[in-house]
């Protein structure tokens, strides 16, 4: 017997256009399907889509601070919340100010002895006409308050030993903080070799914050004097210092090309004492939004500490 072609039967023929219809409907179904998933699976292989989640998982739980070098540290309970780089030694802008003016302080010279801005502090951009004769004190507030930096100059300048020496002094105390990795070449920050890191700098913060006189000058919101035959009006480098919603016992901001620009902070929240050191942020209003966000991200972690505190002590 051969295998040759056999009539198909009407039973056959009958099924065949219900198993046609049913195998199109099955392709139609699939392929609708994946139609519906290729979107999902394109924007999963997104360079772009992908980066941006592995950005995302990398700052999990992290502040999402725009400044290249940062520190936000508990100094009730000397702990690091959050550290950035915190190690590396950068250019410092004017937070060289917070130096300049501890050292002039603790050499306990007259606040109200009256000196000259002459033309051996030209070498600083001021708003300060030379001729102009003002109280040490007022120098003082100037230079924290509004970054003046023939202000600092001045104050430097007419250190025990005059500029060179106070230099050296700026670098001693350093080295008695414990800044192992700052150092000073003048007065007011403009120098890129003026240079510390975020450890270091809270290490300043907190040595200036323990006198008085320059927490106030350095948290005044604005000041008037007189420069020759006019007026000035001066106001604070730092919005922050205006809003009520922050309490704020030191600030310093700071920028050059080299140094970014730069914000230190040491401020009560929650009835702690924090400091922040934003270093190097890419714009001048982006070092507060740092601050802001900073600011968020701590409360948030002493929220969750209060909560597990709770339910440790109810086990």
């Amino acid at each position: 017997m051969g295998f040759g072609f056999q009539p198909e039967s009407a039973a056959a023929r009958s099924k065949r256009p219900r198993l046609v219809s049913l195998a199109w409907a099955c392709f139609f179904v699939a392929a609708s399907a994946a139609c519906a998933a290729a979107p999902l699976r394109l924007a999963s292989i997104s360079h772009h889509h992908h980066h941006r989640l592995r950005h995302r998982h990398h700052t999990a739980g992290q502040p999402r601070l725009r400044s290249t070098e940062a520190l936000v540290l508990d100094a009730t309970h000397h702990k690091v919340l959050f550290a950035r780089r915190a190690d590396v030694q950068v250019p410092i802008a004017s937070i060289t100010k917070l130096m300049t003016t501890l050292v002039v302080a603790e050499a306990r010279q007259p606040l109200d002895q009256r000196l000259e801005i002459t033309p051996a502090d030209r070498c600083a951009s001021s708003r300060l006409a030379i001729g102009t004769r003002l109280t040490r004190a007022q120098l003082f507030h100037l230079a924290l308050m509004s970054s003046e930096n023939r202000a600092a100059h001045a104050l430097c300048r007419n250190y025990p030993g005059g500029l060179g020496a106070c230099v050296q002094a700026m670098n001693a105390k350093a080295r008695a903080l414990g800044m192992t990795r700052t150092h000073f070449v003048e007065p007011t920050g403009l120098s890129s070799e003026d240079v510390s890191t975020p450890e270091d700098l809270a290490k300043l913060v907190m040595a200036v914050a323990h006198n008085p006189a320059l927490r106030q000058y350095t948290t005044s919101r604005g000041y008037i004097i007189r420069s020759g035959r006019r007026m000035v009006a001066y106001h604070n480098t730092d919005s922050l210092v205006s809003r009520r919603s922050w309490h704020i016992i030191v600030q310093k901001t700071g920028f050059t090309d080299a140094a970014g620009h730069c914000l230190v902070i040491e401020a009560l929240i929650d009835h702690r004492t924090v400091v922040m050191v934003l270093l190097n942020s890419w714009g001048k209003y982006t070092r507060v939004a740092d601050a802001r966000r900073a600011r968020q991200w701590t409360e948030a972690q002493f929220s969750r500490h209060a909560v597990r505190q709770q339910v440790a002590s109810r086990a």
